[in-house]
């Protein structure tokens, strides 16, 4: 079954043909992301209304997918400077919570994606759909999954702030984590995974963590997408996108991580990265993905939980 997604509620959109999920609602899913990437969002930079706006909007999904927060409120605020103004002070929001597991297990996979983008630059909004709205509005889909299908192990969910150009949110969120360092045994992390005319997701890591590779391959088998690995090898003509998102600081610090995005394309960082130009059947087997990838992970934690540098 196919839905045509037009008219009330997505009326900045052209009809799209989006396929029905078996996993989660899509119609919510696509809805989160154009609301994530509308305009009235100003793009999402740090420190501005339209941040603090996309914030009071994730807090609320989060709310209604499942996931609780730790403690009394869902924000960790930070301070921060940029690389490049290291004399100026900033404050950044990471929203955070998590869903329990079935079992006592307090070791925590954590899935990740930053809702920051570029805001207004010269007049234009750079809305940032693909570049972070998808990975978004993917985490409460995900997390509404295993609310409803409890994972064996806990699961947190953070949206960063301050990843372009800076990173400090999951530095933050290292630093000051709301469980103990060594519960924190696992990274997925979201970022860009809504537009590919080719119909590539890549899962990024399994240079540096090779043990991840037969459950990777075993959702090669029934991914909706084609799911590739690569894009983590040095010193070859192939980009290598280690540090190329939050995951970085995973790995700075011998956390195993798995990172799931597509190639750049024409859209990337410019101010035409709308709803309206992304690839939504792709987007809704991408989420799709990243599901069936996560069942594989929680359900092999223990052996990841072994390649995990001691903190």
């Amino acid at each position: 079954m196919n839905l045509v997604l037009c008219g009330i509620g997505f009326s900045q959109a052209a009809p799209s043909v989006v396929p029905k999920s078996k996993l989660f609602d899509e119609v919510k899913l696509v809805d989160d992301l154009r609301i994530l990437s509308a305009d009235d969002m100003e793009g999402r930079a740090p420190e501005t209304q339209g941040s603090a706006k996309a914030r009071a909007f994730i807090i609320k999904r989060f709310q209604e997918s499942g996931i609780k927060p730790f403690g009394s409120s869902y924000q960790q605020e930070y301070k921060f400077t940029y690389p490049s103004k290291p004399e100026e002070s900033h404050t950044g929001v990471n929203v955070v919570g998590y869903i329990d597991g079935s079992s006592r297990s307090n070791k925590y996979i954590v899935v990740t994606a930053h809702y920051d983008h570029l805001g207004i630059r010269d007049g234009k909004i750079f809305n940032g759909a693909d570049d972070n709205a998808s990975g978004t509005a993917a985490l409460f889909s995900i997390a509404k999954y295993f609310k409803n299908h409890k994972p064996e192990n806990p699961m947190i969910f953070v949206a960063f702030d301050t990843e372009e150009g800076s990173g400090a949110g999951a530095r933050e969120f290292l630093t000051h984590p709301p469980v103990t360092s060594s519960e924190i045994v696992f990274n997925v992390n979201v970022d860009m995974i809504g537009r590919d005319a080719n119909n590539i997701l890549y899962a990024v890591g399994t240079y540096h963590f090779p043990f991840l590779k037969p459950y990777l391959e075993k959702v090669v088998l029934s991914a909706p997408v084609k799911l590739m690995m690569g894009h983590d090898v040095p010193n070859t003509n192939v980009e290598d996108w280690t540090r190329d998102s939050d995951h970085y600081s995973f790995h700075r610090v011998g956390i195993p991580w798995i990172y799931f995005g597509v190639e750049d394309n024409e859209q990337h960082h410019q101010s035409t990265d709308d709803f309206e130009t992304m690839t939504l059947p792709f987007y809704v087997h991408a989420v799709e993905t990243v599901i069936l990838s996560i069942k594989q992970f929680d359900a092999n934690l223990a052996e990841i939980e072994k390649h995990r540098k001691p903190v």
